[in-house]
């Protein structure tokens, strides 16, 4: 079976044929009723990443994969939700979260979990996880918060989210989503397109199931 990697980079080229042909439909049609592209017949794609902030391959695919969703505008036919808990757990005796990279990894995940939160802007709180996965690559999140100077993002919502303790509330609700995946998750990254994991709807050839309802329809 293909790789998460080699997958997601199929799905991004089947996504960037279909904008163009969206583009070049609407543009040669623009009276022709028989050819609708409407927001019933081709949806967004839902696409989800469930991931471990200092999980090596986590932060290459965010910084180097992901990012090409947001390069080649295909943020505008997707609806991208970023689930930082991955192999996380909580401890049953204290309730205490535990994360598979220890406990900076803790704080990483609940600081992008505000960000997501109080980041409504998509483009705003992927760029902050971007900065963030991309300190972790280089060994350097410990410095995440110079990542809200050089976006020019303010730290204070992200920061009162932290303290207060609501970040550890979004954790735990993402520990509950993360834990009904059906199936579950067996490593991480883990991408969820339109309720199917990836990894299982695509077996090589053709078009993944997930990606097929994007089709535009002619109607007659």
């Amino acid at each position: 079976m293909a790789s998460p990697t080699l997958i997601f980079a199929y799905v991004i080229a089947f996504l960037l044929s279909l904008s163009v042909s969206l583009s070049h439909a609407l543009w040669s049609y623009p009276n022709d009723n028989r050819f609708n592209v409407s927001a019933i017949d081709s949806p967004k794609v839902n696409l989800s990443l469930y991931y471990d902030t200092l999980c090596p391959y986590c932060a290459t695919f965010i910084v180097k994969n992901l990012t090409e969703v947001f390069n080649n505008d295909l943020i505008n036919i997707i609806n991208l939700r970023l689930v930082p808990w991955g192999n996380a757990y909580i401890n049953k005796t204290n309730n205490a979260i535990v994360c598979q990279h220890g406990s900076d990894e803790c704080i990483l995940n609940t600081l992008e979990a505000c960000a997501i939160n109080v980041l409504d802007d998509v483009d705003k709180h992927y760029a902050l996880i971007y900065c963030f996965e991309f300190l972790a690559i280089e060994g350097r999140h410990k410095n995440w918060q110079s990542c809200f100077n050089s976006l020019g993002l303010p730290n204070k919502p992200v920061l009162d989210c932290y303290i207060s303790g609501n970040g550890t509330k979004l954790l735990q609700n993402y520990a509950n989503e993360t834990a009904q995946l059906n199936p579950p998750h067996r490593f991480v990254p883990w991408l969820v397109v339109n309720n199917q994991p990836l990894q299982e709807a695509y077996n090589g050839t053709g078009a993944p199931e997930a990606c097929k309802s994007l089709v535009p329809k002619k109607i007659n």
